[in-house]
């Protein structure tokens, strides 16, 4: 059995938030691959399901962000699990937003969430580390994770929500890379031969077609203006 756990605060004024990205994700698997209702369970919200062959417990908890670990620790107890059978899926600062990376212990860089699971399980759990873009600035931070997604940023959210789904059984299974193989072909799927060929073309030649048509043209005037003053003359009437 394994634990999937989505990091985010609990209500409906931070459900929009990008601090709750973590729960968008679990939310999303739920969803598509018909788990069982939420019910409340371990401090959190709970629903139960199998991703392929292997039985999997997905885990909101409820005690606000700094204190996920509570939740956590108390489910992984009860069902006398490892640390390496917890999966957990969070914001990250530090990736561009879409992007997705898996990770395997470490520190936890100054997230609440996993601050707090690191003190009751230790460090050796599963990352999903779900980007969601820096501010810019330190002092911008603690505002910027508790806003809402912009509108702008919908299409990209989707892509990621809908590539974790697709990649839930891989990652279950203990294969990243086909999860990461999922995710990608969502946010960044690949490009058709068509497009391909133009944009060798563009490459190439470092133009479009049209700009070259446009660049021909421009070189034709500039040979006609190079005649002589006395060849310009006969031309006028030829």
């Amino acid at each position: 059995m394994q634990i999937f756990v989505g990091l985010g605060n609990p209500g409906g004024k931070y459900a929009k938030t990008r601090h709750n990205i973590g729960f968008m994700a679990v939310d999303r698997i739920a969803e598509d691959h018909g788990f069982s209702p939420w019910r409340a369970r371990f401090q959190g919200e709970v629903a139960e399901g199998r991703l392929g062959s292997e039985k999997v417990l997905l885990l909101k908890p409820q005690t606000f962000m700094n204190l996920s670990g509570q939740s956590v620790g108390e489910a992984m107890r009860f069902f006398k699990l490892e640390p390496g059978d917890v999966t957990v899926f969070h914001d990250e600062l530090d990736l561009a937003p879409g992007k997705c990376r898996v990770k395997t212990g470490g520190g936890h860089a100054g997230h609440n969430g996993l601050r707090s699971i690191h003190q009751h399980i230790g460090e050796a759990y599963h990352r999903i580390r779900l980007g969601i873009g820096h501010p810019g600035r330190k002092e911008a931070v603690a505002g910027y994770v508790l806003h809402d997604f912009a509108k702008a940023e919908e299409d990209w959210l989707d892509d990621l929500m809908r590539g974790i789904s697709d990649g839930a059984k891989a990652l279950a299974e203990g294969d990243k890379p086909g999860f990461q193989n999922a995710v990608a072909l969502r946010v960044a799927p690949p490009r058709s031969s068509k497009s391909t060929a133009k944009a060798d073309t563009t490459s190439k030649t470092g133009s479009t077609p049209a700009a070259g048509a446009q660049a021909e043209a421009q070189t034709e005037a500039q040979t006609e203006d190079n005649r002589s003053p006395l060849q310009k003359l006969a031309d006028k009437f030829r």
